[in-house]
């Protein structure tokens, strides 16, 4: 007897990967707990084919697996949005507004934070990934007139938050001087030097590709001196020290990221964004100043 196929298997993941990373970095505030949200939906999809028979509707239902992990993951914080939002099903708001979907598309991540988890979810499926409300009634096990009403709130509630100035966000000097030393390597293209800096039983994420860890790690400065025309700023990203990487002397923009985590002086964990370049659209950076 034939193993059935996974429903992920049937779907564009090089153009929906994005689009959930987009809901779920909404969906929980950040770019980076939003694509570990990602990955995790996935996998979970992936374990989950056996028992799960055919999909009528794969790309809604591997959304709505994302969709219950974030919640999961929100439910974890200590601060959790109240999910009881007062919804009343007979307050339905007219979908055609393009104003409301710009306003949505362009607000800050944090900004999706002030809306309880329900009127969240529907904003940002419907006015920034531009799923209808059946499509989305399907997705969040809801009634049209259910969504409809939560797009309304959201929307007002996004309204009257408006644009807020981010908090100022800087880093330990310890942690901005291992920042800078490791971007002045990078750019010098000492890698003997930077696998000094590594701990013993350091991490690596390429997003998107594999996971390797301890020794393992030292071919992934090999496989970057073999890649020419790339330039490193130290930065912030999300509160934690990041290198900013911009290749072929492009724009004054940012091409990806690649986050670290310091412990005890040394580098714990590299997580690099070179093959998942979507986070960009939404990630929020500081460029540091030298210590």
């Amino acid at each position: 007897m034939s193993t059935p196929s996974s429903p992920v298997l049937a779907l564009d993941l090089e153009r929906l990967r994005p689009r959930l990373h987009r809901y779920c970095a909404r969906m929980v505030g950040s770019v980076l707990d939003g694509e570990d949200v990602v990955q995790d939906a996935l996998v979970r999809a992936l374990e989950s084919s056996v028992r799960t028979g055919p999909i009528d509707n794969p790309e809604g239902w591997l959304f709505r697996i994302a969709h219950n992990l974030a919640l999961d993951l929100l439910r974890r914080r200590v601060r959790t949005p109240d999910a009881r939002d007062g919804d009343d099903i007979d307050l339905v708001a007219d979908p055609v507004d393009e104003r409301a979907r710009r306003d949505a598309a362009a607000a800050s991540l944090p900004a999706f934070m002030h809306l309880p988890p329900s009127q969240r979810s529907v904003v940002i499926l419907f006015d920034v990934l531009d799923y209808s409300a059946e499509e989305i009634g399907a997705i969040l096990e809801t009634t049209v007139p259910a969504v409809k009403s939560a797009l309304q709130r959201g929307r007002a509630h996004l309204r009257e938050l408006g644009d807020r100035p981010a908090p100022d966000v800087v880093l330990p000097d310890a942690e901005r001087s291992l920042l800078h030393r490791y971007v002045d390597l990078f750019n010098a293209r000492d890698f003997d030097a930077l696998r000094e800096m590594l701990a013993a039983d350091v991490r690596l994420d390429l997003v998107n590709r594999l996971r390797l860890q301890g020794a393992a790690v030292d071919d992934y400065f090999t496989r970057y001196g073999q890649v020419p025309g790339w330039t490193a700023w130290a930065g912030i990203v999300e509160g934690r020290p990041a290198v900013l990487v911009r290749q072929n002397g492009g724009a004054d923009a940012t091409d990806y990221i690649v986050v670290l985590d310091f412990t005890d002086g040394r580098v714990a964990a590299i997580r690099d964004f070179v093959f998942a370049r979507y986070v960009m659209q939404d990630t929020a950076y500081i460029v540091t100043r030298d210590p």
